[in-house]
């Protein structure tokens, strides 16, 4: 996911994303070590789209705190 499509998101939404961004990368580690995952490179993507939210969130609390 681009964080330009990230930034445009509430902090709510973001959460909310991050969730579900939290679900998948659980379901996929999963799958990987029973040997079901196909394409696993959808690991590193998932990590980085969660790394892209956790570094959004924080801009967003630093800028509320100043």
């Amino acid at each position: 996911m681009k964080s330009g499509a990230l930034r445009d998101m509430t902090k709510d939404e973001l959460f909310v994303k991050l969730n579900e961004l939290h679900e998948a990368q659980f379901n996929l580690k999963f799958q990987h070590a029973t040997g079901q995952l196909e394409n696993t490179a959808q690991l590193p993507n998932i990590k980085k789209d969660i790394a892209r939210i956790m570094t959004i969130l924080s801009e967003l609390d630093r800028k509320a705190g100043a």
